[in-house]
């Protein structure tokens, strides 16, 4: 196999017309360019030099070798320039896992600031409602991942709280508490309830909080799906939480929405990234963002 190096010194010599002169260049002695790219030579199987007055020029195998030698040294820079540029931020991949409601209030300015301040770098979006994307980012399919849950423990992830976002209740105009400001969540205990969420982390928030207030909601519909869950409470079949995230589609003209107390069901949007990968410039302002959002008024 030819060694890369011994190529670049014969491109050295063949570039400068002698070995004195590849040699002052390198920083070598003569003895050792020639001791080189005699190696080369034996690598190659043929002379590679010949003499020319008081110099060297290549042979046919020569001026082949140094070719690719300066096609190979074009492509070492650029791959110094190019590892350069994505250690920096300026260029590379980001790949990113979110849930639904989490798109609109935080996943898209995140977005809106990689872009004015990392415009090569690409950002892959997917959604994983209502998949667990922790797997992704363990195994490094996913840098970053939108989950509910501060509190969750997945080896070789680490878990960054963004926020807390409280469910708020759903009830049909004309309901016995809609003309209260607020409402104790075990006054809905009796209530049947119209279900918003997949099973998982969101549902289990509801039902801890209920717990805690002395009951289990008693589901009459399960819809997972916080427009239609709106409007099965706007016909009259029951009562809903949806968390305020939840609620950034819009109202439905006929629900009221009202704080619970009592308390108050609440779920941790957390963003999941690798442990043991090193923070990249692109990965930092992605989080950074994710944090200004979530910290915004809503």
């Amino acid at each position: 196999m030819l060694d890369v190096r011994r190529m670049q010194v014969l491109r050295t010599v063949v570039g400068s017309g002698s070995v004195t002169a590849a040699a002052a260049s390198l920083g070598y002695t003569p003895s050792a360019v020639s001791q080189q790219v005699a190696a080369l030579e034996k690598e190659a199987g043929t002379a590679l030099l010949e003499r020319s007055g008081r110099g060297v020029r290549p042979t046919a195998a020569g001026l082949l070798l140094t070719e690719y030698a300066d096609a190979i040294g074009r492509q070492v820079a650029e791959a110094e320039t190019a590892l350069a540029d994505l250690l920096a931020g300026r260029t590379g991949r980001l790949s990113v896992r979110y849930f639904a409601t989490a798109g609109a209030a935080l996943v898209a300015p995140a977005v809106a600031r990689m872009r004015a301040e990392h415009p090569d770098v690409q950002v892959e979006l997917k959604l994983i409602d209502p998949e667990d994307p922790l797997p992704d980012v363990r195994e490094g399919r996913a840098d970053l991942a939108l989950v509910v849950g501060g509190e969750r423990q997945a080896a070789g992830v680490r878990l960054l709280r963004l926020l807390d976002d409280p469910y708020l209740a759903v009830l049909p105009k004309g309901h016995r508490l809609a003309a209260r400001r607020s409402v104790e969540l075990a006054e809905l205990a009796e209530e049947p309830w119209v279900g918003s969420e997949w099973p998982g982390p969101c549902l289990d928030a509801q039902l801890t909080a209920c717990e805690a207030a002395g009951f289990r909601p008693r589901f009459v519909v399960e819809s997972e799906d916080y427009v239609t869950a709106q409007g099965f409470v706007a016909a009259g079949l029951g009562v809903s939480l949806i968390p305020r995230l939840g609620l950034g589609g819009g109202r439905h003209p006929q629900v009221v929405l009202r704080e619970v107390r009592g308390p108050e069901p609440t779920r941790t949007i957390s963003a999941a990234v690798r442990e043991s990968a090193p923070v990249q410039p692109a990965l930092r302002t992605f989080l950074e963002a994710l944090r200004e959002a979530a910290g915004a008024p809503r």
